[in-house]
């Protein structure tokens, strides 16, 4: 696949425009795709997650179980949805509307676009690890077919909550990280303005991840970007969502749950890390039996 603009734009240049403030949001795409979209709310428990948009549509002739992270256009709507950053109540309601879409056979689509969970105290509080846990888990037992597909950012264990699919894809200009760059450069060298270095360390493009395996396919974007012909974008995602589904849909259940697992069981034996990344610890300074570096390069680490 051509990747025109990635040939030429930063890893930076990347992050700004997957994070870009006009750029399609999940119901843009939906709104497109299934016009006859209508949403389904609530966990069932306690509360709905307005971060996280999920019902029912047509499209391609059949009925799916739509899933999206909204971010919201104005400070309002961004208040009100929580920048797309989800509460453990969203994780149960993606998974309540899918094991609903799945006893009708319904297949699943989650359009992912987070900078990741709340970590807010509510969000602790309530047991935002566990809910995340648990909805990964449950995916792997969802028997219909199940596409993901990053149209903006994908961060952390926050997006995995609901990518855990048969085929994820990724548009040309989003990222897809275990942490968000400020976050990594924080962790890493306690200093998060060196936000860019570790954006180009952290191997989070769609270029990156196509070439270790993590995602079937790169949905292109229109010349500059999404957010400068959603139209364009949504069209060109269509094609490669149906592209990613058709084959799935004669697949038998059992072998389709099986694949599902072996793909994430083993995924991990494709990524590699950069071998520079983060501070360098000689051998030699490491006591293994404490787990203390001695004399570590470590920033502002007493010896």
């Amino acid at each position: 696949m051509r990747l025109r603009q990635r040939d030429t734009l930063s890893v930076w240049q990347v992050v700004e425009l997957a994070r870009h403030p006009q750029r399609p949001y999940a119901l843009d795409y939906i709104h497109r795709l299934s016009p006859d979209f209508v949403e389904l709310k609530g966990d069932r428990v306690g509360h709905d997650d307005p971060a996280l948009v999920g019902g029912l549509g047509t499209w391609r002739g059949m009925t799916v179980v739509w899933l999206g992270h909204q971010k919201g256009r104005t400070l309002a709507e961004r208040v009100a949805r929580n920048w797309a950053m989800m509460h453990p109540e969203g994780y149960r309601k993606a998974i309540r509307l899918a094991r609903q879409g799945a006893k009708f056979g319904f297949p699943v689509i989650s359009l992912v676009d987070t900078p990741g969970a709340f970590p807010g105290a509510a969000a602790e509080e309530r047991g935002i690890a566990l809910a995340i846990a648990t909805a990964i888990m449950e995916w792997f037992e969802i028997p219909v077919p199940v596409l993901a597909a990053v149209i903006g950012e994908g961060g952390s264990g926050g997006a995995l909550g609901v990518a855990v699919a048969d085929r994820v894809v990724m548009l040309e200009n989003s990222i897809y990280s275990v942490a968000s760059p400020e976050a990594a450069a924080s962790i890493v060298w306690r200093d998060s303005s060196r936000k860019v270095e570790a954006a180009a360390q952290l191997q989070i493009t769609s270029r990156d991840l196509l070439a270790m395996g993590v995602v079937e396919e790169v949905v292109p974007e229109p010349e500059g970007g999404a957010h400068l012909d959603p139209d364009g974008a949504a069209a060109a995602l269509d094609a490669v969502l149906w592209h990613q589904l058709r084959p799935l849909l004669t697949v038998p259940a059992d072998e389709l749950l099986a694949h599902r697992y072996e793909r994430f069981r083993y995924i991990d034996s494709l990524v590699r890390a950069a071998p520079d990344f983060g501070p360098k610890v000689a051998a030699r300074d490491w006591d293994v039996s404490n787990g203390v570096g001695a004399g570590s390069e470590f920033p502002d680490r007493e010896s």
